[in-house]
């Protein structure tokens, strides 16, 4: 007789995904609030697990950005800053912009890392991932901004901590995924039409759209 699926790497590793996902929609729709406490223990307990998916889970989300993990304090809710968020994606389209103009003429091993990401991206948003989504989303804007050759652009993006504050932003203005695959879908269709200028605008605007979503999130 096989031995209980319970006992097989395979199915802790399945456990730390199913309790990732449950603590990711528990911040996203505010059942845990900026700053709470999140208890091993409990969630073990919680979910009828050993506290090792729960840690692996927790890890996981602090690399996403959406606990922080103290020494002696235990893991919270990172507490997010609407006006960084705000700023950030302003300074992305900053960058971003200009990045696309320098990004041509894009060689073709790029434009088809470009396509792979956005089916990627296809596929997450179709089965609601969030999570997914957003680190092929992370790596498709990258890509661009690596391809500008511009090492000053490259230092700064990668040093606005772009993934643990996508995540977070999420929290603020939802998570219509869908709507941006075609933005996404057009942005690469400029850069195989070699038209930068095009790119950089739809960077731009869909960048800046994004932090107006969440300045008109801010409560009154």
């Amino acid at each position: 007789m096989n031995a209980p699926c319970a006992s097989t790497p395979l199915n802790r590793h399945c456990m730390r995904d199913k309790i990732r996902d449950v603590l990711i929609q528990r911040i996203q729709d505010g059942t845990y609030q900026s700053g709470e406490r999140l208890i091993e223990l409990n969630l073990a307990r919680e979910f009828k697990v050993s506290q090792a998916p729960v840690r692996e889970a927790l890890r996981e989300l602090e690399t996403m950005g959406l606990v922080t993990s103290r020494r002696y304090c235990g893991t919270r809710v990172r507490q997010s800053n609407l006006q960084d968020l705000v700023e950030t994606y302003q300074m992305r389209a900053l960058i971003e912009q200009r990045a696309a103009e320098l990004a041509v003429p894009c060689p073709e091993d790029l434009l088809d890392e470009l396509s792979a990401c956005l089916d990627k991206m296809t596929t997450a948003a179709s089965a609601t991932d969030t999570s997914c989504y957003l680190t092929h989303a992370i790596h498709f804007h990258r890509l661009i901004v690596i391809q500008s050759g511009h090492k000053l652009f490259l230092q700064t993006w990668d040093n606005l901590d772009i993934s643990a504050r996508a995540h977070v932003a999420t929290l603020h203005i939802g998570k219509d995924l869908p709507e941006f695959i075609d933005v996404h879908a057009a942005i690469l269709q400029a850069l195989r039409n070699q038209n930068g200028v095009r790119a950089g605008e739809l960077l731009r605007d869909m960048l800046n759209g994004l932090a107006l979503s969440l300045l008109s999130s801010r409560p009154a």
